[in-house]
């Protein structure tokens, strides 16, 4: 049995509160490393966010500009509201077979953590039939053990 620092032995209801305690205090600290690494995180995601859409910005700009000359060289042999029908027309091709590949993409997605879901609700079931039968114990997953001795 273990003893306390008086060298008298420890009630189980003791060692458990100290278990809890320590338990609150590993939990705690695990929270704030994870808080640490999220906030670092999301600073430098924050500065290549800002970039990347400088970046695409002015992408956006280049293309538009290309769209103008392609526009352009067609009005060498159409006349020019033709030039940008045609261009227009392409683009918009484009654009809805990339919406239509997106929209494929974005229903075939499962965003939801459905393995970690699975593995709390797991976990949880151990710790509630592990602490509604006495004199056994559950193993990790989930099946019980005779009792020891």
């Amino acid at each position: 049995m273990a003893t306390g620092p008086s060298g008298t032995e420890r009630t189980i209801g003791q060692l458990v509160a100290d278990a809890t305690h320590d338990l609150q205090g590993i939990v705690r600290g695990e929270l704030a490393l994870a808080k640490a690494e999220v906030t670092s995180g999301a600073k430098v995601l924050g500065k290549g966010a800002g970039l990347l859409a400088g970046a695409a910005f002015l992408g956006l700009m280049g293309f538009v500009f290309i769209l103008h000359g392609a526009a352009r060289g067609i009005s060498e042999w159409l006349p020019v509201w033709a030039g940008y029908l045609i261009v227009a027309a392409v683009v918009l091709v484009v654009a809805a077979v990339l919406g239509l590949m997106g929209k494929k993409a974005l229903s075939s997605a499962r965003p939801a953590p459905e393995r970690a879901i699975d593995q709390a609700q797991q976990t949880i079931a151990v710790i509630k039939s592990s602490g509604s039968d006495t004199g056994t114990s559950a193993t990790a997953n989930g099946a019980k053990r005779a009792p020891t001795a």
